[in-house]
């Protein structure tokens, strides 16, 4: 029942069946009479235009004013706005008024001791200043729950952010990572000095990127970019001869676009460990990265042995995890993001898209029920 009460929102009209008894309470000075005014008296429809149209101009200020107008930054507009839907909205209240000695055949004057010429005094005290009361505290609910949302977000992420660079750190930083790495491009110095020596050189830019310059929470994306292309190149080293790689990541031009940082490397990293080196098969990675729009696209895919296809151990990789870095997402970019997987009997395939800046498109699909 509990349940039912909160999925349909009816804890709505709640709200605002106790929010107008206190107010006609408050006016009148006595509770019992206001719900025998409420309730049994000719009053009954002056107070539904009330209660409709003022929850009417609530829900179009939250859900539509704020979001188009308030949160883009175009406050004018807003503001004009605002005004415009309370002074239609109280208008309609007062049309309450003159609709009530219809309904109940009693003269105007009988029922609310005043002349019928007294429309601006009705719309001036009575139904302008109870909306106003209405939006505000309307107003108040919502933001002041997007603030305690946000807040409580933000906490998780800040330990979300040192539970996943340490994980993150760990899985890297261990003796078999680094022996394989340099063991690589140990056999390179033989074979070939100058690509043994440039892999050095991306190995040490690897190093360092990890331990001093993704330490903020956001990173130029372009920083972040540069470091997949060394991680790419150094785990390309270590694959079999079999395992045929295309890497297409796309350089951005835009240098004030930023990224949290390590929230592409473990989808890539999941491929290089996941891959199939079988002589049955073929064996490949493809990784395309663009950028176009503040809009992030990436497509990670890998073939994978017949006895690794729908298991556990494809998701839940060691270290990070798909797992940890889709909650990341939701932290980090909530409503902005959109991460789909699919696996096959011998291929594992996700496409990745971000809004790093403002909001686009990625909000149609997470489009939240209306509520407080």
């Amino acid at each position: 029942m509990l349940q039912w009460f909160y999925k349909y929102k009816i804890y709505h009209l709640l709200f605002w069946a106790v929010y107008h008894f206190a107010w006609w309470s408050i006016s009148i000075g006595d509770p019992v009479q206001a719900i025998d005014n409420i309730l049994f008296s000719p009053y009954t429809t002056k107070f539904i235009f009330y209660v409709v149209f003022q929850a009417l101009a609530v829900y179009f200020n939250l859900y539509y004013l704020i979001p188009k107008y308030l949160i883009t930054g175009r406050y004018r507009i807003y503001l004009f706005a605002l005004f415009l839907t309370i002074m239609i909205t109280a208008s309609f209240i007062v049309s309450g008024y003159y609709l009530t000695p219809l309904v109940t055949g009693l003269p105007f004057e009988e029922l609310f001791k005043k002349p019928t010429t007294a429309y601006w005094e009705l719309f001036k005290s009575n139904a302008l200043s109870s909306t106003i009361a209405s939006m505000t505290l309307a107003m108040s609910i919502k933001l002041g729950k997007n603030w305690i949302e946000t807040r409580k977000r933000e906490q998780e992420l800040e330990k979300e952010k040192i539970e996943t660079e340490l994980k993150f750190l760990k899985s890297q930083f261990n003796p078999h990572f680094l022996f394989n790495t340099i063991n690589s491009i140990f056999v390179l110095i033989h074979k070939n000095p100058d690509m043994a020596s440039d892999s050095l050189a991306k190995f040490s830019d690897l190093l360092r990127y990890q331990l001093y310059e993704c330490n903020s929470a956001k990173i130029p994306l372009e920083h972040e970019l540069n470091y997949l292309n060394n991680f790419i190149e150094l785990g390309s080293l270590r694959l079999d001869a079999s395992v045929h790689c295309e890497f297409n990541i796309t350089p951005t031009t835009s240098s004030n676009i930023n990224i949290a940082p390590f929230i592409l490397m473990p989808f890539i990293e999941n491929a290089f460990k996941h891959v199939s080196q079988t002589q049955a098969q073929k064996n490949w990675i493809t990784i395309d990265l663009a950028f176009e729009n503040a809009n992030l696209t990436m497509k990670v895919g890998n073939s994978t042995a017949p006895r690794q296809a729908n298991s556990s151990d494809i998701i839940g990789c060691n270290g990070i995890g798909l797992a940890n870095v889709k909650r990341r997402l939701e932290l980090m970019y909530p409503h902005q993001h959109i991460l789909e997987i699919i696996e096959e009997s011998n291929a594992f395939n996700l496409t990745l898209q971000i809004r790093l800046e403002g909001k686009g498109k990625f909000e149609e699909r997470y489009a939240e029920e209306l509520s407080f």
